[in-house]
């Protein structure tokens, strides 16, 4: 999945593309700097899931794949 989100409202718009994959799919998000604080809001109300796996990790871009996990359907859309 891509997108270009502008800045502002990417953590609402991220976390509603989360919120729509299907258990096992996900998304790179690709950002100019390390997004730790959507990680740690992700951690904190979605804990168990989601994934999170750094793909890139660099001064001027990073690259993070954002996934909802498996055991997210078995809790009716609610664990990592």
């Amino acid at each position: 999945m891509s997108a270009s989100v502008p800045a502002g409202g990417c953590h609402g718009q991220i976390l509603e593309t989360f919120e729509a994959l299907a258990p096992r799919a996900g998304f790179d998000l690709v950002n100019d700097h390390d997004p730790r604080a959507l990680y740690y809001q992700s951690a904190a109300e979605r804990a168990r899931t989601f994934t999170w796996d750094y793909l890139e990790k660099g001064r001027e871009l990073w690259r993070i794949r954002i996934g909802r996990s498996e055991t997210s359907a078995a809790k009716g859309g609610a664990s990592s």
